[in-house]
This record gives structure tokens, sequence and C-alpha cells, in this order.
């Protein structure tokens, strides 16, 4: 194994002081509890997300204007715990209600379900959205349905667009829900992650395989198969994506083709352009898109891809100012 660390046991404290460092302006670090908030207060819907680290810029490199309010990192690959979640509403609790943002993984799930409870017991409105986006698989090793994988960018951006320009938590919750029936995603694996405490690859994969719909941790996919070239590989998972909700000819989308840690921007770019050529030929229309690391799996080598049906009130959303760490435009 070999990582630019100092102490395996330290990683995340050591990310989020360089993350704070360098981004004082955007965010403020709690250390114990551990979570991100914004630099700067707003009365407004809290947004807060949260997750095992190794998925990085997610979460906290999208905390700030118009994206999260908090986000709450559990060690790599581990969910965060219910005091981290229940700190991180105190501190940005604007009395407009709070909003979770939970990836479908049961720890997650269990932990951000605690946390509300909690949080309600002292009369505070907090309501959660579960993000099952993973067109690969009903059911996975780490969690019950589909997992939330690429598409939660979608949820943290639209929704927070809607709370930064006022609406309500009804309001914010309609576009949370917006995004759980209208997006969908999936990827594919070169290479297996290495999670540093482990010190070594997650799952055994030959040169010349690859994991088709492989989870964000490692968690195996639809089926493994040889190495096909990009035009296949975008067809096999275009067509998962496609006739899941389903799209059709007319639709108009966002689409992120997102890195999982490891992959050359030549790549994904290669992998945009048949995802595009395929999308033309569907009569979907591309509205806007993503190319880039957004959702990864530490270093792993591979790809995702997510598209969601937009109208003109979603890409207004979209389009809205925003300033993060990992995303931003319009300020």
């Amino acid at each position: 194994m070999k990582k630019i660390i100092n102490n395996v046991n330290n990683i995340i404290n050591e990310e989020l002081l360089g993350m704070q460092k360098a981004y004082n302006n955007l965010i403020k670090v709690n250390y114990d509890p551990i979570f991100v908030t914004r630099a700067s207060k707003s009365s407004k819907v809290a947004l807060i997300s949260g997750g095992g680290s190794g998925h990085e810029p997610l979460h906290a490199g999208f905390v700030g204007y118009g994206m999260l309010d908090a986000a709450c990192p559990g060690e790599i690959f581990t969910s965060p715990t219910p005091d981290q979640m229940e700190e991180a509403v105190k501190a940005v609790n604007y009395e407009k209600g709070v909003l979770f943002l939970v990836k479908n993984y049961t720890g997650d799930v269990m932990n951000f379900q605690m946390a509300e409870d909690l949080c309600k017991a002292e009369n505070i409105d907090v309501r959660s959205v579960v993000i099952d986006d993973d067109v690969s698989v009903k059911n996975s090793l780490y969690t019950t349905g589909r997992r939330g994988v690429g598409a939660t960018v979608f949820f943290e951006k639209i929704c927070g667009a809607s709370s930064e320009r006022g609406d309500n938590i009804d309001k914010v919750l309609e576009y949370a829900n917006y995004c759980k029936e209208n997006a969908r995603s999936m990827g594919m694996a070169l290479t297996s992650c290495t999670v540093p405490a482990v010190g070594k690859p997650t799952f055994d994969i030959s040169d010349d395989e690859i994991e088709m719909g492989i989870g964000i941790h490692g968690e195996p996919g639809r089926e493994r198969i040889k190495l096909i070239s990009s035009q296949k590989i975008a067809e096999t998972m275009m067509e998962a994506i496609c006739s899941d909700i389903p799209y059709k000819n007319g639709d108009e989308v966002i689409c992120m083709v997102n890195g999982m840690g490891a992959t050359p921007l030549m790549e994904l770019y290669i992998l945009y352009n048949d995802v595009q050529q395929i999308a033309e030929k569907k009569g979907i229309k591309i509205v806007r898109n993503l190319i880039g690391n957004y959702v990864t799996s530490i270093d792993m080598a591979g790809a995702s891809i997510s598209l969601i049906k937009v109208n003109d009130d979603i890409l207004k959303l979209w389009d809205y100012p925003v300033h993060t760490a990992a995303l931003r435009w319009g300020m």
C-alpha cells in the first residue's frame, strides 16, 4: 500500500485540518464530535448529510452556499454516529427545520434515524429522505434496498438551492422526493480500492476484468465481465439506467460522469462522449453535465453515470449560485 499519509489512525482529523486551512472562508470544523458546518450562518431550512469518509469531495466538499449547511463524516466507509448528527443539527438549526439527506446504507439509515429521534425529543423539526438511486442491485451486502450513490450530488445541489432561496421545509422535502423519483445511477470498476487501515485491496480483480454495477464501498455489482470498450461500458450502463424509470424520447436530463478516485479525466471525457451519443440516439437531451470526481471510492479506478430528469423549475435550482470547496458557479 502506498498512501500520502502520516498516521493511519488519524487520517480523518488530518484531512479535515487540511480542508479547514484550505477553505476557512467557507467551512468550520468541529472535532469532538466531528462535523463540518458553513463558516457563516443563515436563516433558512438547514440541510445535513454525511456518511463514511473515503468518498471525497462528498460530503464535506459540498458544505457551503447553495448546498449543505453541515456534513458528518464517519471513519473510512463507516457510518457517522448519532451524536455527530445531533450536534450538527444544534449548530445549524435556524428554527426553519432541518432535512437529513441519507444514503441508503444500513448504518447510515439507522444512525440518522436515531439522531432524528433525539432531535425531535427536543422539539426540533427534523425530516429525512433516503437516497437509493443505484440501479445495479435491489439489495446488497450493505443495504436493504438500493444503494445511495452518485445522485446524492443532485439531491444536495437541488435541495440546497431550494433552501437557499428561502423555500420552507415542506417545499425542500418536495424537491428531495422529486430527486428520489427521477434520479438513477450505475457504477463500474476496473480495480479495487484500498482502505488504509486494512492495507490491501478490498477485492481481487484480474487485469482483464471489470465489475459492472460496483458499489462505492467496493460491494459487488451485477456481474464481472472481461474488459470491454468505453462505448460498450456506456451502452450497458445507460441501458440499465434508462430502462429503470424509464427515461424516454424527449426527456431533458442532467448527466454526471463521475470518477471513482483513480480514473484520469481523459477516460471520463471519453466515457461522457459515448454517453452523450447514446442519449442522443434515445432522444434524451443532456442539458447540463458534470464530469469529474464527485463521489469517489478512495483510489478505485472506475466511473459511474448518473441521470436526473429535469424541467424548467429543476434547472433553475441546478443553475442557482453555489459556492463550496468542490462545486461553485454563479457567484
